[in-house]
């Protein structure tokens, strides 16, 4: 199996999809709220391609019409099988994260009391900017496995707020 990063990943599924140069690819993440939940910047979509081809999973199959010289580029019949494999096992293994919330909590005796409330309070409204832009985004026509993303990611922010809610409530600096 291939090992690839989930920004490789990203990528090479938007490949799998159709052919694209990188600033459609820079279209297409944007439209579809990628950049909420992938780290993939404008300045790095070439260097990504560049690994990908160097590795054989997709090719240079010719320029954008209309663009000048933009390279277009599409997956190889392994970078579609490395993409599927790749895909698969993302969704049937659970990897661990790295929320920077947990080193917060980790380090709780160093935060005062007086302001651990307002943190809290803070952290609440994050949340529920966050859950409005990512129901923005969903309110937009998608296919089907792009709303799956978006009602993950709902999901998790509901999690999230019902365990900052009791964790609030059980040190009294919140209601539920």
């Amino acid at each position: 199996m291939v090992a690839l990063t989930p920004a490789e990943l990203t990528l090479l599924g938007l490949l799998v999809e159709q052919p694209r140069h990188g600033y459609e690819l820079d279209e297409v993440i944007a439209g579809r709220g990628m950049r909420e939940w992938t780290e993939i910047g404008f300045s790095s979509i070439y260097y990504l391609l560049g690994r990908l081809r160097d590795r054989g999973l997709v090719a240079e199959v010719g320029a954008a019409p209309g663009t000048g010289r933009r390279k277009v580029f599409a997956a190889t019949d392994e970078g579609r099988r490395a993409c599927a494999e790749a895909a698969e096992e993302a969704i049937a293994v659970p990897r661990p994260v790295f929320p920077p919330v947990l080193v917060g909590l980790a380090n709780l005796p160093a935060v005062p009391r007086d302001r651990l409330g307002p943190a809290l309070e803070r952290r609440a409204a994050a949340l529920a900017e966050r859950e409005r832009e990512v129901r923005a985004a969903a309110g937009r026509p998608a296919p089907d496995f792009v709303r799956a993303i978006f009602d993950y990611s709902l999901a998790q922010l509901a999690a999230e707020r019902a365990w900052l809610a009791d964790y609030r409530a059980a040190l009294g600096t919140g209601e539920r």
